[in-house]
């Protein structure tokens, strides 16, 4: 699965790992989050997020 970063923070989001805080179970692709999530760690959109290259 791939990742995605945060352009603005550099927070990670890893969809094997999901966000069990925010009630994301793993394997949730970036993908299938919901429109108006937010970077937990700044706030900013989806839309500024980017694959991660590994």
């Amino acid at each position: 699965m791939t990742r995605y970063i945060c352009s603005v923070c550099g927070f990670v989001y890893d969809p094997a790992i999901g966000l069990p805080d925010e009630d994301i179970p793993p394997g949730t692709p970036f993908e299938s989050l919901p429109d108006d999530w937010i970077c937990p760690e700044c706030g900013v959109s989806k839309a500024d997020f980017s694959e991660l290259e590994d």
